[in-house]
């Protein structure tokens, strides 16, 4: 039977397909749909962990035990896991360990565009990357046996239009793979440092017999066509290539892309009068082949940042560019905003008013940065609000500046590593202020749960972990539960963190306006009582809007969350239902 399926799709169905007992993942774009199809595998035990070091962890415990296993991350996520992943190398497995991590060339929806193509490198661990649908299953069959065979975890590198593409995949059925019994082995698991020393020459070992798996291994293979030009490439750049030339050029197709296989390369750059590396992002292949003393053309003509597409590549190799019909579509630009009821959208107003430093994270409280709500400061990482506004606090204190400091981190990010960081500011006596937006679920991936939510991946009912009793618990005194559609309760609510030296910690808990079922109400603008003096758009609400001086509110948008109507100073507003 064949489907077609999204390449994290067909991931899930490899899993299904080679035995995967475990899996475990936290959802980031371009990775989530990875375990929430796997989900849809009840032979296969799933989760979302509070953040990626718990999911690749947890999948390595699933590992010694002797079961099949999997973790999944978009690509900032395995800085997060590099730690137990590092180490992992060196113990090696017990049942097969794929670590999936999904790239974001062009940074759709990311903070960065960072390469991990070299994390295999810099772990030393076996690498695959799929160019299609098709081969994002078979390749999670490819790594187990990797994984079983050579006694290591692999890791399976998607990029966005892999993850995202779709395409046919012919469906096997499920291998009946028996759990491998598990036997105490101290040496081979407890990483002190008499144990490790031994086991990194086994790693040394292990990568001359991958090198030589490389060579042979039938996803590395050269499609000799005309050798006036010859391609080395992997991934999606392969499709890129193939729409391109067709069979005009040979190429060198990588699925195992680390360790190269660099007699594979020799005999291929023989074979060819001029050869190119087309690869997205940083010149990976490029600098392994000059490495070998072969002349190749790569990023002096390819970009280095964003993704390729075949447009790119055939006016780098062929100098040809397609005709491009322009069409005037009239569409005006609409820049990302908070949803319309989104409860996050009165807590950032108050803070503008309040004109403080406000730390922020990853999440749609991003949004908070946009006009013109434009209340938070920074944006770096899962976690970084708390962290960074305490060593914002604490550098102010020390230079004698006064000055109150806000972060905002959504429930989800506070599980995920906000957590430490307010232990940090309770222990080292810092009274910077987190302002935690939950609004029950993970909602910027697609609204997956989390441990506040009180449902597991599998669909379970589970415990709510109640964030002000953790926040309690933690040792903060001061913690103020606030309803963020109510603008007085969070100005009150914030006006006593600026005005005590206490740590203080505000939980605005109020649901996200996408969670069925939607919120039902609607609110109205008086056009006799309007005086037109568009504090309303202040707010930044897409239902809201002006045209020909007149303000009026979408009813097929508006939720009736009533922030604008306690913004207006004139009573203009009215909630009609």
């Amino acid at each position: 039977m064949k489907k077609i399926m999204m390449g994290d799709e067909a991931v899930a169905r490899g899993a299904y397909e080679y035995g995967i007992t475990f899996a475990a993942a936290y959802p980031g774009t371009p990775s989530t749909e990875i375990i929430e199809n796997i989900a849809k595998y009840k032979e296969i035990y799933s989760e979302w962990a509070p953040n990626e070091k718990v999911a690749v962890e947890a999948a390595i415990g699933a590992s010694i035990a002797g079961a099949r296993s999997l973790a999944a991350m978009k690509h900032v996520g395995l800085n997060v896991a590099a730690d137990p992943l590092f180490t992992f190398a060196y113990t090696g497995v017990n049942g097969g360990c794929v670590i999936v991590t999904a790239d974001d060339p062009g940074m759709h929806s990311s903070q960065n565009e960072q390469d991990n193509r070299y994390y295999a490198k810099f772990a030393k661990i076996p690498m695959l990357e799929p160019s299609d649908s098709q081969e994002c299953k078979d390749f999670v069959g490819y790594a187990l046996d990797i994984s079983e065979k050579y006694d290591t975890p692999v890791l399976l590198r998607l990029t966005t239009r892999v993850s995202h593409g779709k395409g046919v995949v012919e469906l096997g059925e499920r291998q009946n793979v028996e759990m491998k019994p598990y036997k105490k082995d101290i040496p081979k698991y407890v990483m002190v440092p008499a144990n490790a020393q031994k086991r990194h020459v086994v790693v040394e070992e292990r990568l001359k017999a991958l090198r030589q798996l490389s060579e042979e291994i039938s996803i590395n293979r050269i499609e000799w066509n005309d050798r006036e030009i010859g391609i080395i490439t992997s991934g999606i750049s392969y499709l890129y290539v193939k729409e391109v030339f067709g069979d005009e050029v040979s190429i060198l197709k990588l699925g195992m892309t680390y360790p190269l296989p660099s007699e594979l390369i020799k005999k291929f750059a023989e074979g060819v009068k001029k050869l190119y590396v087309v690869e997205e992002l940083d010149p990976y292949i490029e600098e392994y082949v000059k490495s070998l003393g072969i002349k190749v053309i790569g990023k002096e003509i390819l970009p280095i940042v964003g993704e390729l597409n075949p447009g790119i590549i055939r006016k780098a190799i062929k100098g040809e560019e397609l005709e491009h019909i322009s069409v005037d579509t009239k569409v005006l630009g609409r820049p990302p905003m908070l949803c319309a009821g989104c409860p996050h959208r009165g807590v950032f107003y108050v803070l503008k008013k309040k004109r403080v430093p406000v730390l922020g994270d990853i999440g749609c409280y991003t949004l908070g940065a946009a006009p013109p709500l434009e209340a938070i400061d920074t944006c770096v990482c899962m976690g970084a609000s708390i962290s960074g506004s305490h060593g914002f606090q604490k550098a102010n204190e020390h230079k004698g500046r006064k000055q109150k400091i806000f972060s905002v981190i959504g429930d989800s990010t506070f599980f995920h590593s906000g957590i430490t960081g307010l232990i940090d500011i309770v222990y080292n006596k810092g009274n910077a202020v987190p302002i935690i937006l939950d609004n029950r679920i993970t909602a910027m991936t697609g609204h997956q749960h989390n441990p506040g939510t009180g449902k597991t991946l599998m669909g379970e009912e589970a415990p709510e972990i109640d964030i002000a009793k953790l926040s309690e618990a933690i040792g903060v005194k001061r913690v103020r539960v606030v309803d963020p559609f109510n603008l007085k309760e969070v100005e009150n609510a914030v006006d006593e963190a600026m005005n005590t030296d206490d740590i203080m910690v505000i939980v605005a808990r109020g649901p996200c306006a996408l969670i069925p079922p939607r919120p039902q109400g609607e609110c109205r603008i008086d056009q006799d009582k309007c005086k037109k003096c568009g504090l309303c758009l202040r707010i930044g609400c897409p239902a809201i809007s002006k045209k020909d001086g007149i303000f009026s509110i979408d009813p097929d948008q508006c939720t009736g969350c009533t922030v604008c109507m306690q913004v207006c100073p004139f009573d203009a507003i009215v909630k009609v239902r």
